[in-house]
């Protein structure tokens, strides 16, 4: 039986991945890429990459393509486009990356350690108001809310 972390390790033999650091001396230039956040809609209200647009991973296939109610006009035409899919860890963006590989982006990588990464490096955030979120603030909306009956059983 495969676990969640079998898919992500799985994806990552043909995925690459960038830094936060690395990304963010690219930050607010001209060669910045383009930044899809694949996280729910919540976590990206709440803080976000300025300049990154909101697709959440349930509707990523239908975002990228044309004809549908999600489609996201950017990304159905930006299959030669740079692309760093980003979410909250970096795992859930080695899957999204993955699958749109799979559907011809040729310059997709997965941003390593997500948005709590780019928190931890200093990066700017911004929240759906576009006011700076500062590190300490991201952290606490960054922590793991893992309840007691979702936890292994011991």
């Amino acid at each position: 039986m495969k676990r969640y972390d079998d898919f992500v390790a799985d994806a990552l033999t043909r995925i690459r991945e960038v830094t936060p650091w690395d990304l963010g001396r690219r930050f607010g230039t001209v060669e910045m890429p383009y930044l899809l956040d694949i996280r729910e809609p919540a976590e990206f209200a709440a803080l976000r990459i300025p300049g990154s647009v909101n697709v959440p991973r349930g509707v990523l296939e239908q975002s990228c393509e044309w004809d549908y109610d999600e489609t996201e006009p950017e990304l159905a035409r930006g299959r030669e486009r740079e692309i760093v899919v980003i979410c909250r860890s970096g795992k859930r963006s080695v899957l999204a990356a993955d699958v749109l590989q799979k559907m011809g982006f040729s310059h997709v990588v997965s941003l390593k350690l997500g948005v709590r990464g780019w928190n931890d490096a200093e990066l700017p955030l911004e929240n759906a108001a576009g006011e700076r979120i500062d590190p300490d603030t991201g952290d606490e909306l960054l922590v793991p809310r893992v309840r007691p009956e979702q936890r292994r059983p011991k």
